[in-house]
Order: structure tokens, then sequence, then C-alpha cells
């Protein structure tokens, strides 16, 4: 009789546990793909704001992105935490197919509804700091104008931080159960969502008012609703899904399997304001050194920034397929999990670094006019820090993908300390001294951000090859 844990929801759909270098590669791109283009398209979801935005002025427009800026590094941050929820259950999932297939669909739903219950808990805490958004505007130097808005603006966007949080964990649990594909199109159901809600609720159109600034907001808290909808419709509507009763009996608490995602999640959410604050501050030297850098920069970021979603999805989807393997016992299959996820993101790094190598000024005209003489001096700018940012692309791709892999182990603390040091030691350090005391100026800047990846990277990348040694591989 077949294990029933072998259904087409399972990571590698009925192959063994040591599957062969064909099948985990064919496992890891089936996760992988998806996963990236949901990135991608998340991405989008924010740039539509932007374009919509942009056309109520540049005070609007400034009080959008500080305000942008402060409530998407608690929601990554959050993110970063529950996102625990993935490694666990596909832990969970690969010690279910040597053990009891009904304890270990039990126990999914436990660490999924432990998951919500984070979600629920630490987004009202982010919500009651978002409605902080005039005192955290007015703290790093705004004028009383912008702050009042981002008051405003803040106010309306906190409530949809419980809603993406939720539709995170359900994200990630769709995928860790062979769903990825929910993803891709869920996210680009969002991106449908956020259009029309800007479309309708900036503007006035369709017979809605003409809410300005705030119309964008309350689009967001539109998006957010709808997006966790279609995650719940997903999970009842697919069989393979519906069979984990993912949603039921909600109230029930599991305090251990909350710690165990607390003891995961923590250093995740640590590890992710370690880079993110680094690409953060870099933004406030380039402000220090001229406002033409500080364009640069951000031209030059946003470019880097939707490059990195593809090695980024690549790592969720190591941080899957290790923890299956890893659930399983099969030490051969953890390694060739990652060494898979690793060909896969530096083929998709090479690409984005040769792009920008090759075709910069392409790329920039996505944002700017490259004919304009007066967009001269920006774009050789932005071009200089787009060289440095096509170097460092293979780096910024292996360290997402380790950490995703040692994700996969369970392993978070080590990581985030390994991310703590190389970003803020040799990271910042040289972006500061280099960007403000030598004649490098930006581009000392961006040597201090390849500095901090290359670090993280070989730090990241010795302790997965120790993995064994170190003792990585016994179970917590």
């Amino acid at each position: 009789m077949a294990n029933p844990q072998h259904t087409p929801h399972s990571p590698v759909p009925g192959a063994p546990h040591t599957a062969s270098w064909g099948q985990e590669m064919r496992a890891s791109l089936m996760l992988a793909v998806p996963m990236a283009a949901a990135n991608l398209m998340q991405m989008a979801v924010y740039a539509i704001d932007v374009i919509f935005v942009a056309r109520l002025g540049q005070r609007a427009l400034a009080v959008s992105s500080l305000s942008i800026a402060v409530f998407t590094l608690m929601v990554w941050s959050l993110f970063a935490l529950t996102g625990a929820v993935a490694p666990v259950i596909a832990a969970e999932l690969g010690a279910g197919e040597t053990g009891d297939p009904a304890q270990g669909r039990r126990a999914i739903r436990r660490t999924t509804r432990m998951a919500l219950w984070l979600s629920a808990g630490l987004g009202a805490v982010a919500m009651l700091i978002a409605g902080q958004g005039r005192a955290i505007l007015l703290a790093t130097g705004q004028t009383q104008d912008v702050a009042q808005g981002a008051q405003a603006f803040l106010s309306i966007l906190r409530w949809a931080i419980i809603p993406m949080l939720m539709a995170g964990v359900l994200r990630q649990v769709v995928s860790a159960l062979g769903r990825p594909v929910f993803a891709t199109v869920i996210t680009a159901l969002s991106i449908a969502a956020n259009a029309a809600g800007n479309y309708a609720l900036v503007f006035g159109h369709w017979g809605a008012p003409a809410l300005g600034l705030a119309g964008s907001a309350w689009s967001n808290v539109i998006t957010a609703l709808v997006t966790l909808a279609a995650y719940g419709v997903a999970v009842y509507a697919d069989p393979g899904l519906r069979a984990h009763r993912l949603l039921h009996g909600l109230w029930r608490v599991d305090s251990a399997r909350l710690a165990q995602l607390l003891r995961i999640g923590l250093p995740m959410a640590g590890t992710t304001l370690a880079e993110a604050g680094l690409f953060n501050i870099a933004a406030f030297l380039m402000g220090r050194i001229g406002e033409l850098e500080l364009a640069a920069h951000a031209l030059a970021l946003q470019i880097a920034s939707f490059a990195f979603m593809l090695p980024m999805g690549v790592g969720q989807a190591a941080s899957i397929r290790v923890g299956y393997h890893y659930g399983a016992g099969d030490q051969a299959g953890v390694g060739r999990a990652g060494a898979c996820a690793v060909v896969i993101g530096l083929g998709a790094a090479l690409f984005s670094g040769a792009a920008m190598v090759l075709a910069p000024r392409l790329m920039l005209s996505a944002y700017v006019d490259i004919g304009a003489p007066a967009q001269a001096a920006l774009l050789a700018l932005a071009v200089q820090y787009m060289l440095i940012a096509a170097a460092f692309q293979l780096f910024d791709a292996t360290q997402a993908i380790l950490a995703g892999a040692l994700r996969g182990l369970q392993d978070t603390r080590v990581p985030m300390g390994i991310a703590l040091a190389g970003y803020w030691l040799p990271g910042f350090g040289l972006a500061a001294g280099l960007g403000l005391m030598t004649p490098l100026r930006g581009l000392g800047v961006w040597i201090g951000l390849a500095a901090g990846l290359v670090v993280v990277s070989i730090g990241l990348g010795w302790r997965w090859h120790r993995r064994g040694p170190l003792g990585l591989m016994a179970p917590r």
C-alpha cells in the first residue's frame, strides 16, 4: 500500500527520501520559480502605490515614501519571524514520511495555527508602533508637515498589517505543502486589487470618493484583506491542502509549538533587520554626501532589489527542501538540496549581474529619461553604482540561499550573529569611512555594502560546509 503522505502536495511527489540529483533539481526549481515570481510581483504591488501617489505631488510622495519605509521595515521583519513556519512544516512533512502520516498532518496544522497566532499578536504590537508615525518621523529629522502627514497615512495603513502577516504565513504553508504556484497567482491578484483600489480611491473613479493619499492607504488595506481571503479559499478549494484542515481549531493553543516558532523566527527577524538596516542607513550616508548621490543610489538600489527577488525565492525554496530532508533524517538529501539551490541561485545572479553590466542604461530607462541632458550626471553615478551591484550579485545570492538552507536545519541564531557582525562591522564601517572620509564618496558607500555581503556569504558558507561537525543535523 502506498504511503498516504506521497501525494501530489509532497515536496518531491512520489519520490523516495534520497532523491537523485535530477529529482532534487526538478523539485527545487518547481518551488523556486513560482516563489521568485511571487517575490518579483510583490515588488510590483509596492510600485503601483508610487505610480499613483506620485501624481498627487512631491509632498504626497515624500509622506508616502517615508511612511512605507517605516511600515515595510516592521512588516518584513515580522514576515521573517513568522517565516519560521516554512522550515518547521517542511521538517514535519519529511518526518511524516517515515512515521504516522496522520500525526504529521496534525503537527502541520498546529504549526500553522500557532504561526497565525503569532501574526495576530505581533501584528497588534506593530499596529501600535505604526500609530506613532509622527513621533517616528520627527525623530529622524523630518519636518512637522511631513511627520503629520505620515501620522495620518500610517493610521490607516496599519490596519493592513495583521491580514498581510497572516497571508504571508499561509503563503509559506501552501508552498511548503507543494503548492507554490498559489503564491504566484494570488500575488498577481494582489497587483490587480491594489491597482484598482488606487485608481478608484486616490482619484475618485468608479463612483468612489477621491481620498488622495488616504485612498492609497485604504487600497493597501483592501488588498491585504483580498489576499488573505484568496489564501483562505485556496486551502479549502485544493483537495491536497484541504486534507490538512489547516484552519481547523484555530482557538487551540500549543505553547510548545509557539515557543519553537519564536526560537527559530526571532533570529530570522534579527537577520532581516541587520541587512535591511545597513541598506537603509546607506541612504542616510548618501544624503550627507549629496542629493545627486542619493538620487543615483535610490535608482541603482531599486534595480538591485528587483534582482535580489530571484535568489530570495531560491533561498525560500532551499529552506523548504532542506527542511524536508532534515525532518526525514536524510543527510545526503540535505546536501543535495543545498547544492541544487546554490546552483540555481548563482545562475540567476549571473544573469542579473550580466544585465547590469551590459545594459545598465536600458534598465535605468524604466525610471528616468536617459536622453535628457539634465539627467547625465545622475545616470553616470547610477551606472557606477550598478557596476558594483553587479559585482556583488553572486555574494548576495550566496548569502540569501545559504541563510535559507541553514533555516531548513532550524539553525538561525549563529547565522544572525554572522549577519550582524558582517553587515555592521566591515559593511557599515567601510561604507561610512570610504563614503564620508575619502574622495570615493558614493562609490565608497557601495563598496561597503559589497564588503558586508562578501563577509556574510563567507561566514554562512563556512557554517553550511561544517554542518556535520557542528552538529546541525541533530534533531532539535
